[in-house]
């Protein structure tokens, strides 16, 4: 089978296409062959050698992948052509990989394996971000950073069915459309407002109950500015390349607060406690009150071409790769 790896820490130029061997799914595993398989922005955090306890080089990076079951492992309950996408953890750019069967949700027929592929990663952080960490009540305030991109607008949509006043912040006209279309009841286009001061004035000076932050640096300072008495910031990234500080003085004087949310960390502690909104986000899925907003889909090859669009901000929704 081919696959992309990263060969060394660098920019998109080390991705490669390589040879290798087909994976074999051990006991309480599977063998999936790939059909789609998401791009999320940790992905290019890993490449470049940013990414806490990521991988070292070479690798095959991805972390989600969807198609149908080649193989299965001893003691997996699963059969051989079924429509699945994983959650892999990494090796998901490649033709086939294996995951662990615990790790599988079922794809329906009316999903396309690229939106199945956007699902995971995008729609569990967004949920447990907005209600587990965040704690969102239907009359409260929510500002849901980078609103068009993959997590963004599966927090948008999750935060408006929620019933909560939604704020997104966006670089163009195009992405704010997406944004309020989705649900946003106030876009902000980040590069000529300063989204603290717009979230001031539409609150009355009362602020925002929460934020959800995943770019870090100066817009995570500027997050805990604009929280409200009582207001919490659950940061869940750092796709400015540089973690959010705080100082102490701001969070006990507003009594506010920050909760960081890891995914992969989280599922690694606490499997059940991720995996159990899957089946309420399944239904929202299938009855089409939510979707998965695929942006742009590269041929698994182009995987340096999809890494650029991503950083360079040129992407809206989903990436996805197909073999």
């Amino acid at each position: 089978m081919y696959a992309i790896e990263v060969t060394e820490f660098g920019d998109d130029g080390v991705l490669e296409r390589v040879e290798r061997d087909r994976p074999e799914p051990g006991p309480g595993e599977v063998l999936v062959e790939v059909e789609a398989a998401g791009v999320n922005f940790a992905d290019v955090m890993q490449r470049r050698g940013h990414y806490h306890g990521g991988p070292e080089p070479p690798y095959v990076p991805g972390m989600e992948a969807a198609g149908t079951i080649a193989a299965t492992g001893e003691g997996v309950d699963r059969e051989v052509g079924e429509r699945v996408v994983a959650m892999t953890g990494g090796n998901a750019y490649a033709e086939y990989v294996t995951a662990p069967a615990l790790a599988l949700f079922d794809v329906p027929e009316s999903m396309s394996f690229a939106e199945a592929a956007g699902f995971p990663v995008q729609f569990l952080t967004a949920h447990h971000c907005l209600h587990d960490w965040g704690g969102l009540e239907p009359d409260e305030s929510v500002l849901i950073h980078a609103a068009a991109g993959g997590v963004g607008t599966a927090a948008v949509q999750l935060a408006s069915l929620h019933g909560a006043e939604v704020f997104g912040t966006a670089s163009t006209a195009e992405k704010r459309e997406l944004a309020e279309r989705l649900g946003c009841d106030h876009p902000i286009d980040y590069t000529t407002e300063d989204f603290v001061e717009v979230t001031d004035d539409l609150t009355d000076g009362d602020g925002l109950d929460l934020v959800l932050d995943g770019v870090g640096g100066d817009v995570f300072a500027d997050s805990v500015d604009a929280l409200s008495h009582f207001g919490r910031v659950v940061a869940y990234g750092a796709a400015s390349g540089e973690p959010g500080t705080v100082d102490t003085a701001t969070l006990l004087f507003g009594n506010k607060s920050v909760e960081g949310f890891h995914l992969g960390r989280a599922m690694e502690r606490d499997p059940e406690r991720i995996y159990e909104a899957v089946p309420e986000l399944s239904e929202l899925l299938a009855t089409g009150e939510l979707e998965v907003v695929v942006g742009q889909t590269y041929d698994l090859a182009d995987a340096a071409d999809a890494h650029r669009a991503l950083e360079n901000r040129e992407t809206t929704g989903k990436v996805v790769l197909e073999p």
